[in-house]
């Protein structure tokens, strides 16, 4: 059993506890329990100057993380309006799906790719866009609250065309003229919906507002341009559009990690931030974590793990040289390939039906992406 200690920024005020809280010693009842409301702020805060811990059976898995987070965004943002503590709930599913990211970055990228977030899209996609946002943050060195900020504006970027979405992502032909209309219209009725149930963060409901706009001023709702649009209000747009890019839709497939980066960031249809456009490519690289690959070996796997200075990225094989799947109980013994070596290398980027696999990423990556 793993005890981890809480701190104040853990709990918010006046929202049930969602765990049990125990004392350092390792026996007795727990002295808060979850679901129970933490409103006494006092009592609560002198018992975590004394130790308030949580008891885990198992180090938390990022994918289980990120699943439960899911749902509890979608539950909300169906409920949004009739919600009195919406700012507050939000701010804690952001925080929890940071947490999950900073748990292991790697795995979570890799549920972008291989599409382990369940859920419908619509809302999928909002937490996908943030775990991007996330990484690109990091690499840029923006502090923990201006992450949380980005990442709470990515979850409620497209709240004001909820109800449309999952209508809109279905279609297989063009939309209307009044279809684009409610998209070009999403960013304005998502701010304003965001005000009406409380939400006071300018800078919050700014990026939600600007997330759809281009330097060039070809963007939308207002169509304002460069130093009108806020930095990360442009980094969550580009996450965005990133993240659709490498999304399966029912008239195409997925576009390939490093053919989307190209579209977006190496041959782009409108001006794009170059400071942002450097931390993109260098942050995600042409193979992120969830990639499927071919090696020069003859080897097919996913891309595991980031690069690391001149290292080249980890594959994890799934098929053996000689084309034959390797058996779901051998994945956890093999040993990672890095592709600095020659015979390692990548030879290409292989869509999911060309790679022919079904695995768990448990047994690729480990107890902490067990569902």
């Amino acid at each position: 059993m793993v005890q981890r200690r809480i701190n104040f920024s853990d709990i918010i005020p006046g929202t049930p506890l969602p765990w049990d809280l125990y004392s350092i010693e390792q026996s007795g009842e727990p002295l808060l329990r979850k679901g129970q409301l933490a409103s006494d702020k006092g009592q609560l805060k002198r018992l975590l100057d004394a130790g308030l811990y949580v008891r885990d059976e198992a180090p938390p898995s990022v994918l289980h993380l990120l699943n439960e987070s899911n749902h509890r965004l979608e539950r909300l943002l169906h409920e949004l309006r009739s919600k009195e503590n919406a700012e507050q709930e939000l701010r804690a599913i952001a925080a929890e799906v940071l947490r999950a990211y900073e748990l292991n970055p790697d795995i979570a990228l890799a549920c972008v790719l291989l599409n382990q977030i369940a859920g419908t899209y619509a809302v999928r996609h909002c937490i996908e866009t943030a775990l991007v946002a996330i990484l690109v943050a990091g690499g840029m060195g923006k502090s923990r609250q201006e992450t949380l900020l980005i990442t709470v504006a990515a979850l409620t970027m497209n709240v004001g065309m909820l109800r449309h979405n999952e209508l809109f992502q279905n279609k297989n032909t063009p939309l209307t003229s009044e279809e684009q209309a409610i998209v070009r219209r999403h960013p304005e009725e998502s701010a304003e919906m965001l005000n009406c149930v409380g939400v006071e963060d300018q800078e919050w409901i700014s990026c939600v507002m600007l997330h759809h706009e281009n330097d060039d001023g070809s963007g939308y709702p207002g169509g304002k341009t460069g130093e009108q649009i806020s930095q990360n209000a442009k980094l969550i747009g580009l996450a965005d559009r990133y993240c659709a890019h490498v999304s399966a839709r029912n008239y195409r497939r997925s576009i390939l990690p490093d053919l989307a980066l190209r579209n977006i960031f190496l041959e782009p249809k409108s001006p794009i931030d170059p400071v942002l456009a450097e931390q993109f490519v260098r942050q995600l690289g042409k193979y992120p974590p969830g990639s499927l690959v071919r090696l020069h070996n003859g080897e097919i796997g996913v891309v595991t793990q980031r690069g690391r200075d001149k290292d080249g990225v980890q594959v994890h094989a799934l098929r053996d040289s000689a084309g034959v799947a390797i058996p779901a109980a051998s994945l956890a013994a093999l040993a990672p390939r890095s592709t600095s070596a020659p015979e390692f290398a990548i030879a290409e980027s292989l869509h999911e039906d060309q790679v022919g696999v079904r695995f768990s990423m448990k047994n690729v990556w480990g107890d902490q992406a067990r569902l």
